[in-house]
């Protein structure tokens, strides 16, 4: 049976979609007849966390997934010295990046190229260049690559010259399970939005645009996913929006679930992404969903969601005051989403997995 290591170096519990996709992949994985054995190779984070999910035995290496520097040095030549020494046949990196050398093979998945295709919505010059260098070193190493997305891949071929034919797309799932909502009594016009504060998630857009509706039509916005203290404060003061704004912090999935009972709608005004996986979730529940009018997004919206321009910000404000005033349209979305989000599961996510893993196997020579 071949030894899959797994890097979890990036793992620290705050990372957000590249965390919930590993732990999904690993806990579907957990529940399915597999030819692979699995070892995780952790950040001293990791450790800290609940890893049950995780199918098999999980060892805890000296690196620290929240020190970049410890954490670069750990994924450019701790995980492949670590396969190494435990035998493995295969290495799985499922956040990005992977060794920069590596005596087996190696799949990645990578979820998107963010600081190639879009570098003015990244934080800084002085992380972004070192990410992509990093992005182009595992790259060049890896076997395979996996991506969840047409777009994505668009952008593999494009910034990393990777061979489509070593690519393998696979989309992702939503997290919670299909249900019909509650008959709480919903909250009159409030969207959620969820996620990091990361400029290219265009929160501060989305705040600017309640700006741009006249009061008497203004809804509520909340807006999950801050650590610390959060950077739209100071927006939603200057622009007098402390009534229409509630900021959250990172929310457990119960409280989210709460959430999605009472909206109107899940609002994603991203400029750019990987993908949506509060798209589905959402979707799954019979929660309407209105999505930025990016090619990705239609890939995971198809027919079921609502689109808007992300790059105005009255526009954004127009789509949430059409949506609010449009009952029927509500209901359609509502109706609509779950048969949509049901194309997408974890089932299918990790059986693509095994596939792309069967293909690095097969194209390296036993040891």
């Amino acid at each position: 049976m071949p030894k899959v290591l797994v890097d979890l170096l990036s793992y620290t519990g705050t990372k957000g979609g590249t965390e919930t996709y590993t732990r999904e992949l690993y806990r579907q994985i957990g529940q399915m007849d597999t030819p692979y054995e699995f070892v995780g190779y952790a950040s001293k984070e990791f450790m800290g966390h609940d890893h049950s999910w995780f199918p098999g035995e999980v060892i805890a290496s000296k690196f620290s997934g929240e020190n970049r520097f410890s954490w670069a040095y750990g994924e450019l030549f701790g995980v492949s010295r670590a396969a190494n020494r435990l035998g493995a046949d295969l290495i799985h990196c499922p956040a990005m990046l992977g060794p920069m050398r590596s005596r087996v093979p190696v799949v990645i998945s990578m979820h998107d190229l963010l600081y190639f295709a879009h570098p003015e919505y990244m934080l800084t010059g002085l992380y972004t260049e070192p990410v992509k260098w990093m992005e182009k070193r595992g790259a060049a190493n890896a076997t395979r690559i996996l991506t969840i997305s047409e777009a994505s891949a668009a952008d593999i071929r494009k910034y990393l010259k990777f061979p489509p034919e070593r690519t393998d797309l696979v989309p992702l799932a939503g997290t919670v399970q299909p249900r019909e909502r509650t008959t709480v009594q919903r909250e009159p016009a409030t969207f959620l939005a969820v996620g990091n504060r990361r400029p290219h998630k265009n929160f501060d857009g989305l705040v600017r645009s309640l700006a741009t509706i006249a009061p008497e039509d203004r809804p509520k916005v909340i807006i999950t996913g801050s650590h610390g203290d959060d950077p739209l404060l100071p927006l939603v003061r200057s622009l007098g929006l402390e009534d229409s704004v509630e900021l959250l912090s990172w929310i457990s999935v119960e409280d989210l679930d709460r959430l999605y009972e009472r909206v109107t709608a899940l609002i994603v005004p991203s400029h750019c992404d990987g993908f949506s996986l509060p798209a589905l979730e959402a979707m799954l529940i019979g929660v309407p969903v209105m999505l930025a009018d990016i090619p990705v997004y239609r890939e995971v919206g198809g027919d079921a969601a609502y689109y808007f321009d992300s790059s105005d910000d009255a526009a954004i404000g127009r789509a949430m005051v059409d949506l609010v005033k449009r009952p029927e349209l509500q209901k359609s979305l509502s109706e609509g989403g779950p048969a949509r989000a049901s194309l997408f599961s974890w089932e299918k996510v990790a059986q693509g997995t095994f596939e792309s893993f069967d293909r690095a196997l097969s194209a390296t020579p036993s040891r």
